[in-house]
């Protein structure tokens, strides 16, 4: 069975904007772009920085402290591939945002 969680938001991600939310007590990042939003793991591997305070452009997303660059669509650290931050599937219900919580550490 799929483990659809709603997302807790602040305010709802605008296009070209990341915002942060929680989804069953995480962190979550949620952008808009081109009217499609995503998810993603909102910690930064290298030293744990919340990204959604990075800068958002186009589907790049750069980590505020230390300039890492990742792919918003496939979690993948843009300079080394084999490193990836966990991406989810999302969807609106009824104006509310749920994520698939598969895989979320």
């Amino acid at each position: 069975m799929e483990n659809w969680v709603a997302v807790i938001v602040a305010e709802k991600p605008t296009e070209g904007k990341a915002v942060k939310a929680k989804a069953d007590g995480k962190p979550v990042l949620l952008a808009k772009v081109n009217d499609k939003l995503y998810a993603m793991d909102n910690v930064c591997p290298h030293l744990g920085c919340f990204l959604h305070r990075g800068d958002l452009s186009g589907h790049l997303i750069t980590c505020p402290c230390h300039d890492w660059v990742f792919d918003i669509r496939t979690g993948e650290f843009t300079a080394a591939p084999e490193i990836k931050i966990p991406v989810f599937p999302v969807k609106t219900k009824n104006g509310e945002i749920l994520i698939l919580m598969e895989g979320l550490h």
